[in-house]
Order: C-alpha cells, then structure tokens, then sequence
C-alpha cells in the first residue's frame, strides 16, 4: 500500500512541477532578493527637497535655519549609521564613539562631536583600520538643501519678490529645471516686525514650518533683548538656554520592537502559507478535475485503491508546497547572512529569536498541518467537480473563508492587539495553524501551543476520515455538482 500511495505522490508531484506556472512562482522570490537592491540603486528617486533662504536681515537668521538643517542631517546620518555598525557587528572599532552607542537619541551635543571626529567619513577610516571586510554604507539622502538666491531674487523690491520666485517654484512646463520647494523670506525689518513670509510648492511639511518657526522664534527673542538694553552676548546666548533631557530609550530588540522582531518571521510563515496553499491547491485541483472530465481516473483506479490514491494526491501536494517554501527560506537565509543591505538587515535580527529548535519545530508542525488540513479540502473539492466551473462554485467561498479571518488576524497582530477574535481564532481548528504562526512572536503561552497542536491533529484526524469518505464516494460518481445536503450525507455514509 505505501509503495503505491508514494508512487501517486511522486506522479502528483511531477506533474505540478512540469508545470510553468509553478516554476514562475518558485522563482518569484529568489528574483526579488537578486533584483530588488540593483533595481533600488536605479529606479530610487531623491526625496531631497530644495530650501531658499532670502535674509534681508543681516544675514544671521539664514545661517541659523542653515546650522539646524545640517545639524539634523547630520543626526539622520549618524542614526543610520549606528544601525548600520549594530547590524554587522563592527562596534569594537571605536566603543566611544556616538555610532557605536545604540538605542538612543542623539543630542546637539552627540551630533557635533559626530562631526567634530569627521562624519561619516571619519567614522568609516576607524572602522576600516580594525581590518577585515567592511560592506558598503549608505547615508540617507538629506531631507533638504538650501539653494542660493538668483540675483533676480536678491534684487527684487519686497513687493516683487513672491513674482520673482514663481518661475522657481512652478518652472514651465518642459523645463528641465527642479522647482522649488520652499523660500523663506526674512524682511529688512526683522526684530521691529515678527512677519516672514514662506512660500512652498505644495502643502508645506509641518516639520519644517515647526523648525523654521522656532528658530524665528529664538531670533526675535535675541532682537527684543538687544532692543531692550540687554548685550549682545547675553541675548544670545539666552537661546541655547534649555533643558538638558536625558531621553532613555529601551535596547534595540525589546518592548514594542522585540515584538516586531520576533514577529517578522512567523507572520511571514502564516502569509507564505497561506499563499502556497492557494497556489499548489489550485494546482492539484486542476490535474483532479482534469482527471474526471478525460476520464482518466477510471485507469488510475485500476491500479490503485480510492485511499491510496488520496494519500498520494495529499502527500504530493504537501511536497510541493514544502518544496516551495524550501527554496524561498533557503533563499532568505542566503539574503540575510551572505549579503548586505536592508534586506539582510531586516531578516538576519528576525531570524535569531525563532533559531530554537524548539521554535523551528513548532513552525514546521503547524506549517505542515495548515497544509494538510486545507489541502484536504482541495482535494475533495476536485473529487466532486466535473469541470473547472464546477470546481469554482465550490472554491471561492472556501477561499473567502479562510483568507479573511486570516489577513485580519495577521493585521491584528501587527497592531499588538490579542483580544477575544484573535484568541477565538487560535481554538477554530481551520484556522488554528495561521493563528498560531502569527501569534508565536508575541509571546504565547507553551500550554497554548500545545494545545492547539493537540487540537489540530485530532481534527486532521477526523478531517481525513468524513472527506475521505465524500473523496471515495465521489470519484467515480456524475450527476453534476452535489449540494450541501448531499455531501453531509456522504460524510455520514460508513466507509
């Protein structure tokens, strides 16, 4: 019997992997991983945005928003950077270092001695001259550059100066000119007037508006000091009195975080199968219905029994949809450890937490009994149809069945909510492996876990037994499609 039930499983498996459709889906995945970052490199479009400061002041107050604009720059730069040296493990070049400081928020004073010790630049030269192999860093494109006035702008009378800039920010149509996207005008009368004028080539950010008023802000209050009798370097220096918070952020990989982390892989398994279920049921579906309309399964029968021929259909499609996911974890795990970027980046943290065995056996159980338990339904699905129309009446409301609850599940649990759905979701059997694989990261109990698989498998277990018998009733049966009430009545034939 075995070797007739892996024989209908090696035919089952051969003839979907004959297939092109399941070629282009296996190698989906693996493209992606080898395309997307040269793709990025090519198809990445700056989100820089070009700021114009026109001071009629003195000078001074456009050097200020230019200071606070290279200062955050500067901080975007070495908060990636400091991701960067956590991610490839390269903090020993320089303990001292900001970048080597992880999970926390870079103050004024961090920046500048970020760029008082060379930048980016210097940052890198101590990490090369560790030795070793060190990937290439990206910074990030800078939010904003400032751009220098035209003379036309810088000779305009105030009254002229918004004609002036028009062609700037909305330049005619075929112009290879970037427009741009903000000016600030800061008049003559500054300190006596507070009124500065912006323009924005659209809906203005309300971080720049946020920072470029207060440093306005500071400007005035320095002027009115000064107006008022105070010194020059006291009014100035009024400013830069503030706060000193100390702000304590947790360990990069715990709270909210170790949760997303932990998270990444066993959602992405409750999606992956979910999407090969889909894919290598159809499949099968396809050869099944196909089958009955040639009237090819009156041979196959001659060979082999009902229940060998199930098993067989099973075991095969099981095989390649574990075939699949196979090929597209192996491709991940070469993604994350064999080369660098934000792909790797994003799977090498998420794959630490579940490198249990512990962990990795109870993604396996419950990856391959979500398997058998939806394939079981395709096959029977097939067993009833004469054609693929048939077929379909059968298969888009079990599909909307099982998709839905799903993806709100997976939603639910990306957003940290485990309410009463989510919970009842995990005790619903045909939902039970999904609902387990989202939920492994968050922390589920070990009784829980255990219990659900104790549930699972008692359900294939009757699973098998009521859609067998409509399988075996079914396979040589015609008449057309059976209703509802035909196919509970077969479940209750004995076998």
């Amino acid at each position: 019997m075995m070797n007739h039930i892996l024989l209908v499983a090696a035919r089952e498996f051969r003839q979907i992997a004959a297939t092109r459709s399941f070629w282009v889906t296996l190698l989906i995945l693996p493209l992606a991983f080898a395309i997307g970052p040269v793709a990025s490199r090519f198809l990445d479009k700056s989100d820089t945005q070009r700021v114009m400061l026109i001071d009629r002041s003195g000078g001074t107050t456009a050097q200020a928003i230019a200071a606070r604009i290279e200062l955050d720059e500067q901080r975007r730069v070495l908060t990636q950077l400091s991701r960067f040296v956590e991610a490839n493990r390269l903090d020993a070049a320089d303990p001292a270092a900001p970048w080597a400081r992880h999970d926390r928020w870079y103050s004024d004073a961090d920046v500048a001695a970020f760029v008082a010790a060379g930048g980016v630049e210097g940052a890198l030269a101590k990490i090369r001259a560790k030795g070793g192999e060190v990937p290439a860093f990206d910074a990030p494109d800078p939010l904003y550059s400032i751009v220098p006035v035209p003379a036309a702008v810088a000779a305009a009378p105030p009254e002229r100066v918004g004609t002036a800039l028009d062609p700037l920010l909305r330049p005619a149509e075929g112009s290879k000119e970037k427009a741009l996207d903000y000016a600030v005008y800061i008049p003559a009368d500054f300190g006596r007037s507070p009124e500065v004028k912006l323009w924005a080539n659209g809906a203005p950010s309300s971080s720049f508006v946020t920072m470029v008023q207060g440093l306005l802000a500071q400007e005035l209050k320095v002027r009115y000091l000064q107006m008022n009798g105070v010194a020059a370097p006291v009014a100035a220096a009024s400013t830069r009195i503030a706060p000193a918070i100390a702000v304590v952020v947790p360990p990069r990989g715990s709270g909210r975080e170790r949760v997303l982390i932990r998270s990444i892989l066993p959602l992405a398994c409750a999606y992956i199968l979910l999407m090969s279920l889909i894919l290598s049921g159809s499949w099968m579906l396809q050869g099944s219905v196909e089958e009955r309309s040639n009237k090819l399964i009156e041979t196959v029968l001659a060979c082999v029994s009902p229940n060998e021929l199930m098993y067989g259909k099973l075991i095969g499609t099981v095989g390649i949809g574990l075939s699949m996911v196979a090929t597209w974890a192996v491709c991940g795990i070469v993604a994350a450890f064999a080369t660098h970027g934000a792909i790797a980046e994003m799977i090498r943290p998420a794959l630490e937490p579940v490198s249990s065995f512990g962990a990795i056996a109870t993604i396996l159980y419950f990856f391959v009994a979500g398997y058998i338990v939806v394939a079981m339904i395709f096959l029977v699905i097939g067993s009833v149809s004469d054609s693929m129309r048939d077929a379909q009446g059968y298969l888009t409301p079990v599909l909307m069945v099982i998709m839905i609850p799903v993806t709100v599940l997976v939603q639910a649990v990306l957003r940290g909510a485990s309410g009463p759905a989510v919970e009842l979701l995990t005790w619903i059997p045909i939902w039970t492996p999904f609902a387990v694989l989202a939920r492994l990261g968050t922390g589920m109990p070990l009784w829980q876990v255990w219990t659900a698989g104790a549930i699972t498998a008692a359900f294939i277990v009757v699973e098998v037994i009521l859609l067998g018998r409509i399988f075996r009733a079914s396979l040589l049966a015609g008449g057309g499609r059976p209703n509802l009430g035909a196919l509970v009545g077969l479940m209750r034939r004995p076998a």
